[in-house]
């Protein structure tokens, strides 16, 4: 896929204005959030400003039925921040992962290639989870073409954003944490609250706040602090949430989702559900926690029934009633979710150099890149009890 070459004027502003994202190709996402109101610049727009640009690749692992809107929600939130700069965002993604053909034909035309925006340099980098098969992440298909990228971003941009399996991986690849088995799925919208309310990520954040979780799988806090990544925000149900690597800039690690969409969590309960009433598991799955209004659990526990019933009798289920239950989920974690990333922008900002192919600016350490290594030797934490 093409890349144009832009040469934008950087001028250094902070207004509370919206970035704008430029629409430097024809992926659908961006036509789609036009129409949803979202301030996107056509290039010939961009061309003709004056403002600085900020080049964002965008690792996406997920499997093809999560691709595109996973691709949509993040590119969502990086829009959705309030700093000054013009936003490209450069989708791509990796040998190894199983496609189907469509999802192929639509990363080949919407998508970048690596070797491109390695050629050409980027500020920064988002990388997303991903669906695996194997219970050692080193034997995935995708993980040594995962690697690749990631040692390649280590030394050329200010930082990367890493979420749920990304976080994993990264963790495992730098640190050798292993992550463990959780005894049951953790799903559901979970409270945390910050520990470091003084980091540059954390800026007027709520001191507690909810976030989506949906995984199997789960790094602790003591594993953490023991190989000196600093947690920023936990709960006592859904773990940590938010952690830096130790130079607390590089690396931003994520273990929830906070580019879900308000049904996200919906659509895999639906999808786990669905699998039960056609006979693929054997017990329905449990609600996620934490999300369901007393109504929508009503109605997700009557088509249950339903379903038992109908499979006893042997007639056909009936539908999941989707469109019932979403008007009664709450969206209690988006505000949060910008925040943040708009944080994380704000950090990417304030250190990347002007030359997108040099990582730092020439007066920032590369070990101490925010000077918060020096400057706090001893982070204090939160405990157990101050979550609660």
């Amino acid at each position: 896929m093409f890349i144009p070459e832009v040469h934008l004027g950087r001028m250094r502003l902070d207004c509370t204005a919206p970035m704008p994202l430029v629409e430097h190709s024809k992926l659908p996402t961006f036509a789609r959030l036009r129409e949803q109101g979202h301030l996107v610049l056509s290039l010939e727009q961009a061309l003709r400003q004056d403002i600085r640009e900020l080049h964002i690749g965008f690792l996406n692992m997920m499997p093809d039925g999560a691709l595109e809107a996973t691709e949509r929600q993040f590119i969502r939130l990086v829009g959705g921040c309030n700093r000054i700069a013009q936003v490209f965002v450069y989708p791509f993604s990796l040998p190894g992962l199983p496609r189907e053909q469509r999802a192929l034909d639509y990363i080949h035309r919407y998508y970048s290639r690596f070797d491109e925006l390695k050629a050409q340099g980027l500020d920064a980098l988002i990388i997303t989870g991903a669906n695996v098969e194997n219970p050692v992440l080193e034997e995935e298909p995708f993980w040594t073409p995962l690697i690749d990228v990631i040692s390649w971003a280590q030394g050329n941009v200010a930082s990367v954003l890493c979420s749920c399996l990304a976080t994993h991986a990264v963790l495992k690849h730098f640190h050798g944490i292993k992550r463990k088995p959780l005894p049951d799925k953790r799903w559901g919208v979970y409270s945390h609250r910050i520990s470091q309310p003084n980091h540059p990520l954390l800026r007027e954040i709520n001191t507690r706040f909810d976030a989506p979780h949906s995984r199997h799988n789960d790094i602790s806090r003591a594993d953490l602090e023991e190989a000196g990544v600093i947690v920023l925000a936990e709960g006592p149900d859904g773990g940590v949430h938010i952690a830096v690597s130790p130079d607390q800039a590089c690396v931003v690690y994520l273990q929830g989702h906070p580019e879900y969409d308000v049904n996200s969590l919906l659509k895999e309960y639906k999808r786990e559900v669905s699998r039960f009433a056609a006979g693929e598991r054997d017990v329905p799955p449990s609600f996620p926690e934490h999300y369901f209004s007393p109504e929508a659990s009503r109605l997700a526990e009557d088509f249950v029934e339903g379903v038992v019933l109908a499979r006893s009798a042997g007639r056909p289920t009936n539908v999941f009633p989707e469109e019932l239950i979403e008007p009664e989920l709450d969206n209690t974690w988006g505000d949060t979710a910008k925040a943040i990333v708009n944080n994380w922008l704000g950090m990417v900002y304030q250190l990347t150099n002007l030359d997108r192919k040099m990582q730092f600016k020439p007066n920032v350490d590369a070990r101490d890149p925010l000077g918060l290594v020096r400057r706090t030797p001893r982070m204090v934490t939160s405990t157990k009890e101050d979550m609660l």
